[in-house]
């Protein structure tokens, strides 16, 4: 079996790590990245870019990782416990922004690589990513240009593959023990190796490179609404649902803290100002409460009137 082409991966990694990082900051108009490079004592390292405080962008980050090692973590194995105690190696690109304005919605992507070898045998490999929207003010027409985006990154590989991978970012970002989706979901993949390394690491591509086309628009549409402190109040209890996803079931946290991952860059996803309070809700009929009624659903956006 030739040699798995590890390298244009990791540069195309990098390379898109630039791209989205300069969209951020002409979107944001005043914040800039900061870079920090960091080495796993494991093996491996990273560029970790957090950007805060600016116009638009309240705080956000847009790392890229490659993290090698011996042993793979629980979290790793546990749907494939045949790869225990393999050596292993990671790479991607992970990124969150949270932005000031109440109306801009927060966005999450990445898009990454995992290999797992054991002497003797083929390497085993497996492409995975995706892009989701959290609204704190749902607004259809954002919901329908998000969706599209989606299809259109994922039409070059399949008429099924949107259908598909739209299905598990809705299963997948459910906060269980709300009962609740995280936002208005878009695409998601993981553990992928259907078809030849080449035709997966194209579509690994198309999906990276669409987030920016998803999102800029809807902050440039948004970062200058007017907006209160009762809005920005729900912002922070919306904010601490995702709190709540991220600490309890993302499984990407889970690897990171559990395979020794730097501890900053894997909680850089979490929101600057978060709110918690017993038993809250939204009054009803406000716009506050459509958001849980109306645009967190299983909602097929490509479709709706």
């Amino acid at each position: 079996m030739p040699a798995l082409p590890i390298d244009e991966v990791k540069k195309f990694l990098m390379d898109l790590q630039d791209e989205i990082c300069a969209a951020l900051e002409k979107a944001d108009g005043k914040a800039k990245f900061f870079e920090e490079k960091w080495d796993r004592a494991g093996g491996g390292g990273g560029r970790t870019r957090v950007i805060a405080d600016g116009d638009v962008i309240e705080k956000g980050g847009v790392n890229f990782s490659h993290v090698f090692g011996k042993g793979l973590p629980p979290s790793a194995t546990a749907q494939r416990p045949e790869m225990a105690g393999a050596d292993f190696q990671a790479m991607g690109v992970s990124l969150v922004i949270h932005p000031r304005n109440p109306h801009v919605p927060t966005s999450h992507a990445n898009v990454r690589l995992f290999v797992a070898e054991k002497p003797g045998a083929e390497p085993v490999w497996w492409f995975g990513g995706g892009f989701d929207l959290t609204p704190y003010y749902g607004v259809k027409e954002d919901c329908v240009h998000w969706h599209q985006t989606c299809r259109e990154a994922c039409e070059p590989f399949g008429a099924d593959v949107y259908p598909r991978f739209k299905k598990a970012c809705d299963e997948y970002f459910l906060i269980k023990h709300r009962g609740e989706p995280r936002g208005i979901g878009g695409i998601i993949f993981d553990d992928f190796n259907e078809w030849e390394f080449d035709k997966c690491f194209k579509m690994l591509q198309s999906v990276g490179r669409a987030y920016t086309k998803a999102y800029v628009p809807i902050v440039e549409k948004h970062k200058n609404d007017k907006y209160t402190e009762k809005e920005v109040v729900f912002q922070e209890y919306r904010r601490g649902r995702y709190a709540e996803f991220n600490l309890v079931i993302d499984r990407g946290t889970q690897f990171g803290l559990q395979s020794g991952g730097r501890t900053e860059s894997i909680l850089m996803s979490l929101p600057p100002r978060v709110r918690w309070g017993y038993n809250w809700r939204p009054e009803p009929g406000t716009p506050e409460a459509e958001l849980t009624e109306y645009y967190l659903k299983d909602r097929d956006w490509l479709n709706e009137k």
